[in-house]
């Protein structure tokens, strides 16, 4: 443990069930929680796939609809619609099913809902990459048009639903960008400035164990065991989420991809070793026990830089489309997000562009 800094623990109701086969509970969880109309919020790739299919028929009558609105970077209007449908449905809770974008949509519409007409829902995520998004209450509209994302909280799932099984059929390239955001959501509450003992424990522990099992995953993604063990990381992620306030990475990916559409996971396996870096100075203790659990104690970033190359990932925003413009726009916008200012160390618009530049 590093030197003792204030902090407060907060307890979750939350249920994580995890476990092969764990997805047929899903009716029982939804019932224990008092839901019997359900809106299952997906993508459409996810709502055809086989196992959308055996998720929604063994919720039976309890699935009052599907809702395939969820994008990446879950636009207003997507919100809007989403919500739209749990209404005319009746719905009194929902079911959210695949990636992050899945659930960041299922938590603004039960947010939304809740803030016009006073009725909360319950929500249940079934996670099928690494991104860890269920776990907290925060979520993110990007706005199309002006290419701005503004951020809100809600409540956080009820329950999470974590299958091994079914991120089998998750793509490789998915799996290796969702896993570099649940290595970040480690990373980020280890040495966050909030971060509560437990916390601090979890989040060391995501790091060491997504470090070693997300190559495993990417060079053969029908391993069981590296993905139950991918899976596993990224709930400890997501639990010290909970108590640890992330910092500058996932707030500059968030405003990264939605201004210049680079897709998440791959603008925080870019940021992440030039921001490290930079925390890393004025916190370097925690560097090193990060290092320690990325396998390089004195050089942190080299080892998420080799991580990145090893998984396959651009090695470049240049290369995600990016322009210079997209950097300066991130640089003025950052200034105002929470992460920034939550960041161990602080960071100016001059950081953040260089931060950016060293990644671009």
């Amino acid at each position: 443990m590093a030197s003792p800094v204030r902090s407060v623990h907060r307890g979750s109701p939350q249920r994580v069930v995890f476990g092969p086969q764990a997805v047929d509970e899903v009716p029982s969880i939804v019932r224990e929680l008092g839901a019997r109309r359900i809106l299952v919020v997906t993508s459409p790739g996810r709502a055809a796939s086989d196992a959308g299919q055996r998720l929604v028929q063994r919720l039976g009558r309890a699935a009052a609809g599907v809702s395939t609105q969820a994008e990446t970077t879950v636009p207003p209007a997507s919100v809007q619609a989403a919500a739209s449908e749990a209404r005319s449905l009746a719905a009194d809770g929902v079911v959210s099913f695949g990636g992050g974008a899945c659930a960041e949509l299922a938590k603004a519409v039960c947010w939304l809902i809740e803030r016009e007409s006073g009725t909360a829902l319950v929500h249940v995520n079934v996670p099928t990459t690494y991104a860890g998004a269920a776990f907290t209450p925060q979520f993110a509209m990007t706005d199309p048009g002006s290419r701005r994302t503004t951020g809100a909280e809600g409540a956080p799932a009820g329950a999470i639903v974590c299958d091994p099984v079914l991120t089998l059929d998750t793509p490789s390239v998915l799996s290796a960008e969702s896993g570099m955001t649940a290595l970040a959501n480690g990373i980020e509450c280890a040495w966050s400035a909030t971060r509560s003992p437990e916390a601090e424990v979890l989040a060391v522990a995501c790091v060491r164990e997504a470090a070693a099992s997300l190559p495993e995953v990417v060079d053969d993604p029908f391993d069981i065991d590296a993905r139950t063990r991918m899976l596993r990381a990224s709930v400890l992620g997501g639990r010290a989420l909970l108590n640890a306030a992330p910092g500058a990475v996932h707030a500059l990916a968030r405003l990264l991809a939605g201004r210049a559409g680079v897709a998440h996971g791959v603008a925080v396996a870019l940021i992440l070793p030039p921001a490290v870096r930079f925390t890393a100075e004025a916190v370097p203790d925690d560097a090193a026990r990060i290092g320690d659990a990325l396998g390089d104690p004195d050089d942190p970033g080299g080892a998420l830089e080799r991580l990145r190359e090893r998984l396959g990932l651009p090695g470049s925003l240049v290369d995600c489309g990016a322009l210079p413009d997209d950097i300066d726009a991130v640089a003025r916008m950052s200034q105002g997000q929470a992460g920034i200012a939550a960041n161990p160390r602080p960071m100016s618009e001059d950081d953040v562009r260089a931060v950016l530049s060293a990644a671009f």
